[in-house]
Parts: structure tokens; C-alpha cells; sequence
């Protein structure tokens, strides 16, 4: 699972620092993806800690990751924002990839919701689109670049945990319910997880395109399946912030650039979205 030295006391270890920070128990995660951290500015009564900070923790290092957990109160419900996540091609380990995850677990959330920014490769999506993730093919997972590979410390899951319907269906209900309240166009599909940085060849598109994937980014499916191994259920979303090249002279080559400048304009609906999600799972008494 990890080449931490000793994982479990590695997660301890960091909740206790946060507690020593701000000992309020989480019930939700959410992780925002490039450019899409604005959500946090809507937390209650929240407080920030900078992953620099935390014992064991990595240092995002990509433009539109903050780097920092924002605890508080959003829409009712207790959650922790992070602002910004760190990617396996920043040259992280995978243990470090999961260990928010793992710590959030231990400062007691049973929800994960996940964003991310990914390239359309649907030819229905278009730029600015909502995809809620019903499913994910993660490329470096089945190359062996998995973050359950190595012993298994049974204090944090099982040997073998199941990964079928990995995005929970209530969550879906609730989502989709709160985008047709909202008058979003929440689209539907397969999220692919290359390892980046590099963007991928028109060859590969059509690949990942043939496989059955809808859209493709470098995050989200390690976060998932850490999630699933520790119980935590699932919900994702993928902003679609550039439409996939299938061929050489299909438009101007993707840059970071064209996903930042599309993230702001994904925001409002991602937002909207979440908010629902967050006011069924914490309806009026």
C-alpha cells in the first residue's frame, strides 16, 4: 500500500495536528480541482490549514491549487474544503496522494465529493460542461500505479476492497436532483485517469475514446479508490474545461492556460450542484 514508513501512525499523526488546530469533527470532503477552489469562500465560521504544515503531507506545486484544508460549516453541514490537491506526476508518492483522504477518514467524514477539471472527449460535451462521474477507468491504477499495492494495514481497510459502483447512487440521485432545481445541464459519464503532465496524443484520446471514456484528466481515481478502501462513499464531478484533439490538426494544441480560463465559467454550475447535494444530505429538521 505505501513506502510510508508506518502509514497508520503517519494519519494519526496528521489528525492530531489538525485537532490542535481546530478540533470540530468533518462529516464531508471535498476536494476542488484546478481553478475551482472559489467554493471555499463560502465555508461558515472556517478556519485554514496549509498543507505545508500538516506532518507527512505533500505541497501542491500547480497553478489553481491553493494547498490548504478549509474547515468550517457549508450550507449546514460540516466539511472540510481542500483547496487544491497533489498530483502523482508532481512526483509524490501514492501514499502521499491518498493521505488527505486517509486523515479526512480519521477526522471522521463518511462523504467524499471530488472535482476535478478533465478534457471533453464526448463529442456531446462541450467546454464549460458539468460531467457528474458515473464511473472511472484509472490508465496508471491498471499499470500497476495503484495506491493499495503493497501490505495491507487492515485498521484502514480490507485486502481486497470492491470498487463496483464506486460512485454512490444516492449521491448521483441527490446530485442530479439538485442540477434540475438549479436549471444546470448536468451531463453524464466515464472519467479516465492518465498520469500527466504531458497532455495526451490524438492517438490516445481515440484509445481512451474506444474504451468508453467521456472525459479524461491526471487526478480523482487514486482519491476514489483510497475513499472506497476506507468506506467513505463517493461523489464526483468533472469540469469539462477543453474539448479533446482526436487528430493532429484539430484545433490549437491544449494548454493549462485554456483550463483556467474555462474553470470560472464551470464554478457557478459546480457550485449550485454541490449546494443541493449538501442540503439533502442535511435536510430541515
Amino acid at each position: 500500500m505505501t513506502d510510508a514508513p508506518d502509514l497508520y501512525t503517519t494519519i494519526q499523526n496528521a489528525a492530531a495536528y489538525i485537532r490542535s488546530r481546530d478540533a470540530r469533527p468533518w462529516k464531508v470532503l471535498l476536494i476542488l480541482g484546478s481553478g475551482l477552489g472559489g467554493l471555499a469562500e463560502k465555508t461558515v465560521n472556517a478556519n485554514r490549514i496549509s498543507y505545508a504544515d500538516i506532518p507527512g503531507f505533500a505541497r501542491s506545486t500547480v497553478a489553481g491549487h491553493s494547498g490548504q484544508f478549509v474547515i468550517g460549516d457549508l450550507f449546514g453541514v460540516p466539511v472540510s474544503i481542500m483547496q487544491g490537491r497533489v498530483h502523482f506526476y508532481e512526483g509524490h508518492p501514492l501514499w502521499q496522494i491518498g493521505l488527505p483522504v486517509r486523515v479526512a477518514k480519521a477526522m471522521g467524514i463518511e462523504t467524499l465529493i471530488v472535482t476535478n477539471a478533465a478534457g471533453g472527449i464526448n463529442r456531446t460535451f462541450n467546454v464549460a460542461d458539468l460531467m457528474m462521474i458515473t464511473d472511472h477507468i484509472s490508465l496508471a491504477g491498471l499499470a500497476g500505479h495503484n495506491p493499495l499495492i503493497g501490505p495491507n494495514d487492515e485498521r484502514l481497510g480490507p485486502r481486497f476492497p470492491a470498487v463496483t459502483g464506486a460512485y454512490d447512487a444516492e449521491l448521483q440521485a441527490f446530485a442530479i436532483a439538485a442540477a434540475r432545481e438549479a436549471a444546470v445541464d448536468l451531463k453524464q459519464g466515464v472519467y479516465a485517469c492518465v498520469s500527466g503532465p504531458m497532455f495526451e496524443t490524438p492517438a490516445e484520446l481515440r484509445f481512451l475514446r474506444g474504451i468508453g471514456a467521456d472525459a479524461v484528466g491526471m487526478s480523482t481515481a487514486h482519491e476514489v479508490v483510497v475513499a472506497r478502501h476506507a468506506d467513505v462513499r463517493v461523489l464526483g464531478f468533472s469540469g469539462i474545461t477543453n474539448t479533446a484533439r482526436l487528430s493532429a490538426d484539430e484545433g490549437e494544441p491544449p494548454s493549462h492556460q485554456e483550463v483556467m480560463e474555462a474553470a470560472p465559467k464551470i464554478a457557478p454550475k459546480l457550485h449550485a450542484v454541490i449546494e443541493g447535494v449538501l442540503r439533502r444530505m442535511n435536510p430541515p429538521r
